[in-house]
C-alpha cells in the first residue's frame, strides 16, 4: 500500500463520523430526536378570520414560469406530469423535484394571471390529494414555502376560497410544531418567514402565537446567519439570494400590515437587506449571474437585478460592505493592506479599495474577495466552508477561484447540477470540480454523502498587499494536514491591468499534486507544450503559461443550472516539484 493511501483504513468511517458529529449544536442532536419521534396529529379546527390590511402589497420579484400546462411542470430543467395524486410522491422522481412541485411557486411567476385557472384546479387538487400530515408536501420546507406562495397570491388579488384559507391554517399549526432546529440555517429561517406570514395573514390569539414565534426565531437567526459584512453564512451566494430574497418579503409583509410588526424588528430586517445586497454586488460577474462558490447554480434563486429592484421598490438600499479607499489614503506598496482596513459607517469591518489599474474588495467575515485588472474582475475563495455547525451545503473549494475577461466568464467552478448522495453529487462538492489544487487525490474538506464533511480547509495566513501597478493576495489552508505528510497548501494571486498570475506552493510531504482550471464552454482553448492560448466567444484571446508544472487539457462538464450539464474544457496542471505558477495575460 503507498504511503498517500494509509489514511483510507476501514476505522476511518467512525472517524468521519466523529469529525462530521463534533461541530453540531446540541439542539441539533436532540431536535433530530424530537423531530423522528414526535409527531403531532394536525390540528382541523376551522380557519381564524383574516387580519385586515394596513398598507399595499408591493409587488415582489416575479420568477419564470415552471407550469406548462394544467398538470405538467419543468423543475430543475426536467419535465413530469401530475396525473394522478400518487404523482404528488412519486417515487420515480428525485425528491427536490418532488419539492419543487408543493412549492407552487407558479402562482407568483411570470404572467402568471394567465393561468390563474390552472392554479386554482392546482391548490384544489393539493388539497384533495395531500391529506395533513403525509406525504413531501407536509414535510417543514415544503410547506414553509408553498404558505408564503399562497399567501403572496392572495396578496397579488387572488380570493382565497374557505377550503383553501382552512387548508392554509392547517399547515400553519402543523408547522409550529414541525420547525427544523434539527438543521437550522435557512431551512429554519425559512419556517421562520412562513409563521410570520400566517401570524400576519390570519386575525386573532392563535395567530399571534404563530407570529410571536416567527418574530421569536428571527430575532436570533437574522444577526446570527447574517455576517456582518453582509454575506450569508453558509457562504453560498445562492442561498445569500434566497435569504436576501426572504428578507424583502418579510420587509413587504410588515409594510403591508401595518403596525403588527414591532418596528425595532422591520429596521433589523432592512438593515440587514441592505448589507446583503451591498455583498451580493461584490459576488456577481460582469454577466450579472453569482460566482459560483459552494452550492451555486442560476435559476434556484432570484438574480441581483431583480433582488436589487425588488429592494428599490421597499426603498431599501445596498450597503457597501467596506470603505474605498483612494488615493492618498491608499497605503504604500509592500504595506499590508490589513494593517489600514477601515471601519465603515454601519460598524463593519472590513475592506475596499483602488490602486493603479486595479481595485479590490475584501468581505471580511465571509473569507472572499473580488479584485478588478483591467478588464478582468476575479473571486477569490480564502473563505471557511461555511459555520462550523452546518456544512451542509460546502463543497472543498478552498483557494479556488473565478474569472472574467471583458465581460466573458472565463474560468469556472463546476457548479450544481443535483442533491443527493450519488457520485455526481460527490464530484461536485470535490476539490477536482473547483479551480484549485488537489493533493495525492484527496479532496482539501472530507465533503461526503449528500450534506456532510467531517475535517474541514481552513483558511490561514491571508495579506491583501499593494504592489507598484498591482495587487498582491496570498493565503494557505490546513486542509491537508491530515495527509501522511502533513502538506500546507499556500496560494498568491498577483493581478495586474493586463495579468493574473496564481502561483502555488506544497509545504512538506506529497506524492501527487495536479491544479485545475476549468474554463467556460464558450472559451476554447489549444496547448503548446507549457503555453495555451484561450480564445473567447469574440475573439479576444488570453494567454497561460505554466511554470513549474505540466498541462494538459482534458474534456469536463460544466452545471449552470440544476438538471443541465454542458461539456466544457479543463486544464489540469501536475506539479513538477512544491511550487507552481501559472500567468493568464490579456489584451
Amino acid at each position: 500500500m503507498e504511503e498517500n493511501d494509509k489514511h483510507r483504513s476501514p476505522t476511518i468511517p467512525l472517524f468521519r463520523y466523529w469529525h462530521t458529529l463534533r461541530h453540531l449544536q446540541p439542539v441539533q442532536f436532540y431536535g433530530r430526536l424530537w423531530f423522528r419521534l414526535h409527531r403531532p396529529r394536525p390540528r382541523l379546527q376551522p380557519p381564524p378570520p383574516p387580519r385586515p390590511l394596513n398598507g399595499a402589497w408591493t409587488l415582489p420579484v416575479i420568477k419564470p414560469a415552471v407550469m406548462e400546462g394544467p398538470d405538467s411542470f419543468r423543475f430543475l430543467n426536467r419535465r413530469g406530469r401530475l396525473a394522478t395524486a400518487m404523482d404528488w410522491n412519486a417515487p420515480e422522481q428525485d425528491k427536490l423535484w418532488l419539492y419543487n412541485l408543493h412549492y407552487f411557486d407558479d402562482l407568483n411567476s411570470e404572467d402568471a394571471d394567465d393561468r390563474v385557472s390552472w392554479h386554482r384546479a392546482l391548490v384544489g387538487r393539493w388539497i384533495a390529494e395531500n391529506p395533513p400530515g403525509r406525504g413531501n408536501g407536509w414535510e417543514p420546507y415544503p410547506t414553509a414555502l408553498r404558505m408564503v406562495n399562497w399567501i403572496k397570491w392572495a396578496l397579488a388579488g387572488n380570493a382565497l376560497d374557505e377550503p383553501w384559507r382552512a387548508s392554509l391554517a392547517v399547515q400553519a399549526r402543523w408547522l409550529r410544531r414541525r420547525l427544523e432546529w434539527h438543521l437550522l440555517g435557512n431551512h429554519l429561517f425559512a419556517d421562520a418567514k412562513a409563521l410570520v406570514f400566517a401570524g400576519l395573514f390570519f386575525d386573532g390569539g392563535e395567530t399571534d402565537r404563530w407570529l410571536s414565534k416567527g418574530l421569536e426565531i428571527l430575532k436570533r437567526e437574522v444577526p446570527g446567519q447574517v455576517l456582518p459584512d453582509g454575506g450569508h453564512f453558509e457562504r453560498s451566494p445562492m442561498y445569500h439570494s434566497i435569504i436576501l430574497e426572504d428578507l424583502l418579503d418579510l420587509v413587504n409583509a410588515a409594510d403591508t400590515w401595518g403596525d403588527a410588526v414591532p418596528e425595532v424588528a422591520v429596521c433589523s430586517w432592512r438593515e440587514a437587506a441592505g448589507r446583503m445586497l451591498g455583498w451580493l454586488e461584490s459576488m456577481i460577474h460582469p454577466d450579472g449571474g453569482i460566482a459560483f462558490f459552494n452550492d451555486a447554480a442560476f435559476g434556484i434563486a432570484p438574480g441581483y437585478m431583480a433582488l436589487a429592484a425588488y429592494a428599490d421598490r421597499l426603498g431599501v438600499s445596498a450597503v457597501p460592505p467596506g470603505v474605498r479607499v483612494v488615493g492618498a489614503r491608499a497605503p504604500q506598496p509592500g504595506k499590508n493592506w490589513s494593517d489600514d482596513i477601515s471601519e465603515g459607517p454601519t460598524g463593519v469591518v472590513g475592506g475596499a479599495g483602488v490602486w493603479p489599474g486595479v481595485a479590490w474588495v475584501h468581505l471580511a467575515d465571509s473569507g472572499y474577495l473580488r479584485l478588478e485588472g483591467g478588464p478582468a474582475v476575479a473571486f477569490l475563495d480564502a473563505a471557511l466552508v461555511g459555520p462550523d455547525c452546518l456544512p451542509g451545503h460546502a463543497h472543498a473549494d478552498t483557494l479556488s477561484f473565478e474569472l472574467s475577461v471583458a465581460g466573458q466568464r472565463v474560468v469556472v467552478n463546476t457548479g450544481t447540477s443535483r442533491y443527493g448522495t450519488d457520485t455526481q453529487r460527490l464530484f461536485e462538492r470535490g476539490t477536482a470540480a473547483h479551480n484549485t489544487v488537489q493533493v495525492d487525490g484527496e479532496d482539501s474538506s472530507e465533503v461526503w454523502g449528500g450534506f456532510r464533511v467531517a475535517r474541514r480547509a481552513r483558511p490561514i495566513g491571508l495579506e491583501i498587499r499593494p504592489e507598484e501597478s498591482a495587487l498582491e493576495v496570498r493565503c494557505a489552508h490546513d486542509g491537508y494536514r491530515r495527509l501522511p505528510g502533513r502538506p500546507v497548501h499556500w496560494r498568491t494571486w498577483r493581478i495586474s491591468e493586463n495579468s493574473l498570475r496564481v502561483t502555488d506552493q506544497l509545504e512538506g510531504r506529497f506524492t501527487r499534486a495536479v491544479a485545475r482550471c476549468h474554463l467556460h464552454p464558450e472559451v476554447t482553448v489549444t496547448l503548446e507544450g507549457r503555453m495555451a492560448t484561450l480564445v473567447l466567444p469574440e475573439g479576444r484571446k488570453v494567454d497561460l503559461e505554466v511554470v513549474g508544472g505540466v498541462p494538459r487539457v482534458v474534456s469536463t462538464r460544466w452545471h449552470p443550472e440544476f438538471g443541465l450539464s454542458i461539456p466544457n474544457a479543463c486544464i489540469e496542471i501536475e506539479f513538477s516539484g512544491p511550487e507552481m505558477s501559472m500567468e493568464l495575460r490579456w489584451g
